[in-house]
């Protein structure tokens, strides 16, 4: 089976929290779950992203401590997004451009998924090294 849309290769549902869930929980979340960010979502409407990176450097490099600090303090709130039926080409093309290495799925605003670089990256060239780290099993 051919894959040509990003409904075939999204990590769906996406792991999604509320604005005022402490980044300690958030950090649990990603540690629990291997994944590198979770979606701040509001009545499943899309309102952040917030990555392993954006907790170390919005919130603990900064002094602050996880526990008193929330996902909607230090998401990014500007992103860029693609639908279930976007192609793959397109969704490459829009990581580029809006130079990120995840896209939040969304259908009518509603989130739906997430699709990371490394998804991609096993789709369009599986042979790469980039495919080949994020297919790894994660270091514990």
């Amino acid at each position: 089976m051919a894959t040509n849309s990003i409904s075939d290769v999204m990590t769906a549902p996406a792991r999604t929290v509320a604005p005022d869930t402490s980044l300690r929980e958030v950090a649990e979340i990603m540690r629990d779950s291997d994944l590198g960010d979770v979606l701040v979502a509001e009545e499943d409407r899309l309102v952040g992203i917030v990555t392993d990176r954006d907790v170390v450097v919005r919130c603990v490099a900064q002094g602050g401590d996880p526990a008193d600090h929330t996902a909607g303090e230090i998401c990014s709130s500007e992103m860029v997004t693609v639908t279930p039926r976007s192609d793959i080409r397109e969704a490459v093309n829009t990581m580029r451009q809006g130079a990120v290495r995840r896209l939040p799925v969304v259908d009518g605003g509603r989130v739906v998924g997430v699709v990371t670089m490394g998804d991609l990256a096993r789709v369009v060239d599986g042979g790469s090294a980039l495919a080949d780290v994020s297919s790894a099993s994660p270091n514990r």
